[in-house]
């Protein structure tokens, strides 16, 4: 990659890993980083075992990198959420328990137990459909009952609860190796809810047979032992993401985000920027273009109008701010007074990190991490380091 002029220590780390001459944007994954915050949460989860939530690809990040990587760090159960998933993790692992969110789907079940798959149960028509299946097969296989406390998505309600309660025939037709629930407020450690939905689960799951007990979710896990159980299953924390809403964030930021710089132009005063000539140019501005936008996962709800407060990207040590609209392949910067040796075309500028984080962004636009990871890097090109050396 060529360059001309002085470099930032930005520049200076691209040269360390492969980036073809063709990429317009990089989404860094650092594995290092994953490793240290599950062994974070490892640490912070007790005598529970820490287990890892990576649906949806992994948060958007691969699923076979980032299962290999909590595997070597020590993580033996995994969740994702379709069939489609478990059954192309279970081809990077053998050994590993894989546990299916979706829970199980009609008519599937061969699908599940032809790759020791665990779906979570979370319905009265699935169990009798698992149960019935393993009666057929003479294997009392394994599975999660996901039991509703609250949240009022997936799971078994109450009354369901105890008619299984009452037909103990049924559940003795397969291993229950997990029950379970899940958080609707873990985020904010102070909501009622949180303790609503423990005394709930006590409740519900003292009505079936003794097996490990699960309800933390990343959130749940900070909230203390009296909500760890036997397993935890963090997600979003993995990869850098808080846990609790307007707290300081103890996890290692995972991602990065880089773009290029297509072109930088002098833009008077008076003049817009981008679509509906919504950002008016209220002094002589230097603005440079990037390649980066919604169809990179960056979202167009991070656009600054005039008098809003726009997201912020960083060029070396210098912050420039989101102008304009983000259309669907580039972003608009303000960068007048960045040295010109670095706000040229074909420099890389950092979008996402440890200085603009995924929180960071969501906050200005009035969404949640979780949305925003899982829809990067659709056609950016990847790279996976551990730690400063690039794999």
């Amino acid at each position: 990659m060529m360059q001309h002029g002085p470099e930032s220590a930005l520049d200076r780390r691209m040269h360390r890993v492969t980036v073809p001459v063709d990429a317009r944007a990089v989404l860094t994954i650092n594995l290092a980083a994953l490793r240290a915050n599950w062994a974070t949460i490892n640490r912070k989860s007790g005598s529970a075992e820490c287990a890892g939530v990576i649906k949806a690809d992994a948060y958007g990040l691969g699923l076979d990198e980032i299962a290999t990587a909590l595997r070597d760090e020590g993580c033996k159960t995994f969740f994702v959420a379709t069939l489609a998933e478990a059954r192309r993790l279970r081809s990077i692992d053998p050994s590993i328990v894989i546990y299916v969110l979706d829970g199980l789907l009609p008519g599937a079940a061969a699908h599940y137990a032809g790759f020791d798959l665990r779906p979570c149960l979370g319905s009265l028509d699935e169990i009798r459909e698992w149960a019935e299946f393993c009666s057929t097969k003479g294997q009392r296989l394994r599975a999660a009952i996901h039991l509703d406390t609250g949240i009022n998505r997936l799971g078994l309600p109450a009354a369901e609860v105890d008619s299984l309660a009452a037909t103990p025939d049924l559940l003795g037709q397969f291993r229950c190796s997990l029950i379970m629930s899940h958080l609707a407020c873990a985020d904010e450690p102070l909501h009622p809810k949180n303790r609503q939905q423990r005394a709930a689960f006590e409740l519900l799951r003292a009505k079936l047979p003794p097996a490990p007990a699960s309800l933390a979710n990343s959130a749940g896990t900070f909230l203390g032992p009296d909500f760890q159980y036997d397993l935890v299953r963090p997600g979003i924390a993995l990869f850098g993401g808080r846990a609790f809403v307007g707290e300081a964030n103890p996890m290692q930021w995972v991602v990065e985000l880089k773009a290029r710089i297509l072109q930088v132009r002098d833009v008077v005063e008076g003049d817009s920027v981008g679509y509906g000539a919504s950002f008016t140019c209220d002094r002589p501005t230097q603005v440079a273009t990037i390649a980066c936008g919604y169809a990179d996962g960056f979202l167009r709800a991070i656009s600054r109008v005039d008098r809003s407060a726009g997201a912020v990207g960083f060029i070396g040590p210098h912050a420039v701010p989101v102008i304009g609209r983000v259309s669907m392949d580039l972003i608009t910067l303000d960068v007048t007074g960045v040295p010109p040796s670095l706000a040229r075309r074909g420099a890389w500028v950092e979008v996402l990190g440890s200085r603009t984080t995924i929180d960071d962004l969501t906050d200005r636009a009035g969404t949640i991490g979780y949305e925003l990871l899982t829809r990067l890097g659709r056609r950016v090109h990847r790279v996976y380091v551990d730690g400063a050396a690039p794999i």
